[in-house]
Order: C-alpha cells, then sequence, then structure tokens
C-alpha cells in the first residue's frame, strides 16, 4: 500500500494548517492509495487532528522529547502529550542533528519514548555531501542506524526514512538509482539488527520529492513511500503526488 508522510515544518498558522488538512482530507476522500500523514507544528497537532478525524489521513509530530514523565523541561513536549492526538512522530530529522545538535544518543532515547507511548517513530537517517563524495555514505548510514536502534524491541513498530541531507530543501533529489542503493543497504543493517521483523518495516525516501518524481522513487523493490516537505504545503500538488504514487507499480 505504501506510505507519504507530509512534513510542514515550520509553516502554517493554526488557521491556515486547518484550511491545508481540510482541503487534502476532501481532495483524497474515497480515493484508494496510500497511508497517508500529514505532521503540522505543534500548536495546530489538535486542530488538524480534529479537522482530519475519521478521514484516511494520519496526523504525525514533528518532534518530541525523551522524558517520558512530566518535569522541568521548559517549551519541551512529551510522548505521552501526543499519544492521544498524534499516529506518528518524527525523530532524527537531519534538521534537528544539524540546527539543535542532537545527538544519535538523544534521538535513541526519543525513539525509545515513542515507542513505549505507543506512538510509531519515523526515524530519518541520511548522509552529507561530503560524507557522499568521499564515499562514506553507507558507513554513516550504517553508524546512525546502529546508534538509534540501540535497545530497541524485535517486534518494535518503526518507519525509516532516507533523507540524504545534500537533497533536502535544495531541489537536488538524489537519483532513484542511488536512493535504491541505499534502501538495499538500510534493509541488510536492518535484517542484521532485527531479523526477519525488518522486512515489515517501511522505507521511505525524502528530499526533493515532488509530483513529477515520485513515481520513479516508489516503484524501486525497497522503497516503500516518500517523506515530503515543501511539496506538501500545497493541497493539488500533495494530493496529485499521492495520486502518483498510487498509480506506480514496481
Amino acid at each position: 500500500m505504501g506510505l507519504i508522510v507530509g512534513n510542514w515544518k515550520m509553516n502554517t498558522t493554526v488557521t491556515s494548517a486547518i484550511m491545508l488538512a481540510n482541503a487534502v482530507k476532501v481532495q483524497i476522500e474515497g480515493q484508494f492509495g496510500p497511508e497517508v500523514v500529514v505532521c503540522p507544528p505543534y500548536v495546530s497537532l489538535y486542530s488538524v487532528s480534529e479537522t482530519l478525524r475519521g478521514s484516511r489521513i494520519s496526523v504525525g509530530a514533528q518532534n518530541m522529547h525523551s522524558e517520558t514523565n512530566n518535569g522541568a523541561f521548559t517549551g519541551e513536549i512529551s510522548a505521552e502529550m501526543l499519544a492521544q492526538i498524534c499516529q506518528y512522530v518524527i525523530v532524527g530529522h537531519s534538521e534537528r542533528r544539524t540546527y539543535f545538535s542532537e545527538t544519535d544518543l538523544f534521538i535513541n532515547l526519543k525513539l525509545l519514548a515513542a515507542l513505549s507511548a505507543g506512538i510509531t517513530p519515523i526515524l530519518c537517517v541520511g548522509e552529507k555531501r561530503e560524507d557522499r563524495d568521499s564515499g562514506r555514505a553507507h558507513d554513516i548510514v550504517s553508524s546512525q542506524l546502529d546508534a538509534n536502534l540501540n535497545g530497541m524491541d524485535l517486534d518494535s513498530k518503526i518507519v525509516v526514512a532516507y533523507e540524504p541531507v545534500w537533497a533536502i530543501g535544495t531541489g537536488q533529489s538524489a537519483s532513484p538509482e542511488i536512493a535504491q542503493d541505499m534502501m538495499f543497504h538500510i534493509r541488510e543493517i536492518l535484517a542484521d539488527l532485527l531479523g526477519n521483523q525488518s522486512e515489515a518495516i517501511p522505507l521511505l525516501y525524502g528530499g526533493s520529492v515532488n509530483e513529477d518524481n515520485i513515481g520513479v522513487y516508489v516503484s524501486q523493490a525497497d522503497i516503500d513511500g516518500a517523506l515530503v516537505g515543501g511539496a506538501s504545503l500545497n493541497a493539488g500538488a500533495f494530493c496529485r503526488l499521492i495520486a502518483n504514487a498510487s498509480r506506480t507499480e514496481r
């Protein structure tokens, strides 16, 4: 079936988020296609969740803290706070790793906290341009997966998104061959870490995905969907992307 996740990042007000969510809901209502998730900013999570109630669209958060209990962490949100309104949460996005210096250990703790609260984490991994150019892309992603998935139960429900940092928001998407090569590598690493459970883990590609190129990605053997940034902020473009993904067969 596949999975398409729209990451709205730091965009939309509460009012415009409700309008965007409703427009997507109306346009894909009754259509067959991949599972769809939208990830609005924190301030809009509840309103978007209520707007999408009863639809085929799930809601995800863009981030969370690793602490599982209430506490003195001003400005932070725990998994327990999200659990009543979110089915998914993005963990380890490259923008969090780069701009906010999130470590692999911190990301691992967040992932475990999300699973404990019953939320499906979307774990993001990916290499920088210098890593790709030096031939270290596989090593970087392997290291991230080893550290981020430490201590995870074999039957844990997760999603893994491969986002080459050099392709995010640049308009320079990885070729389908590069994406598939890395996805195959990720599948091998997951098999080593989690055994047969790895076959059930959806693998998403992210990095300048749009309605025109989504088909060539989801047609690859090990790509199950996409984590979409800018193209998810326009309801028409996002719905066309979803439709193009659903029409593509491997």
